[in-house]
């Protein structure tokens, strides 16, 4: 099953599994977005169901795995003869979406609901696990600390406040005279 979909002023077409990149839609990575904008729906062997200007109940359902922004668009204005140009950049922000089911009902996806039982569940197992620590028992409290390491006394410390001496510049010899000719 496929279908056509209007998102960001654009339209997509896509089926289950589908990886599109669309104008910058909420959510973060991992969550479940319903793109309600169904115009048609088609199956193989079937006529499509095209909508008046949408199809009434339809849905298509998409995870967001990333959200980024696209490649780097440059805009170069210019006007010939009247020293005007003008040069920037753009990029827009996009999410990637997964498609995981077009629904012509409306009606949630079933791995949807399976995903959000074991982020549950996981939960659970991060609260035990901190209980679990405390029933550990504490370690013996040594008595006999030891004392910090003293660090070494800092030496040339008159030294270390003098800027390094500069070394004289080697004076360079003169060019030796040549003997005049009679």
């Amino acid at each position: 099953m496929f279908a056509v979909i209007r998102t960001g002023g654009k339209q997509y077409k896509v089926a289950k599994d589908d990886v599109i990149s669309v104008e910058k839609l909420l959510g973060e990575p991992g969550e479940t977005v319903q793109l309600d904008d169904v115009l048609m729906i088609g199956e193989d062997g079937k006529a499509p169901t095209v909508g008046t200007p949408l199809v009434d109940k339809a849905a298509v359902f998409a995870e967001v795995l990333e959200q980024g922004k696209a490649d780097k668009i440059i805009v170069f204005k210019k006007k010939r003869r009247h020293n005007y140009r003008r040069k920037r950049g753009h990029r827009q922000d996009q999410t990637v979406l997964r498609v995981l089911e077009v629904s012509p009902t409306g009606t949630k996806p079933k791995a949807a609901a399976k995903k959000a039982a074991p982020k549950k569940a996981d939960a659970d197992t991060k609260k035990a696990k901190p209980a679990a620590k405390a029933d550990a028992p504490a370690k013996e409290d040594t008595t006999t600390a030891k004392a910090p390491a003293k660090k070494p006394a800092a030496k040339k410390v008159a030294a270390a406040d003098k800027p390094a001496a500069k070394k004289p510049a080697a004076k360079k010899k003169a060019p030796a005279k040549k003997a005049e000719k009679e």
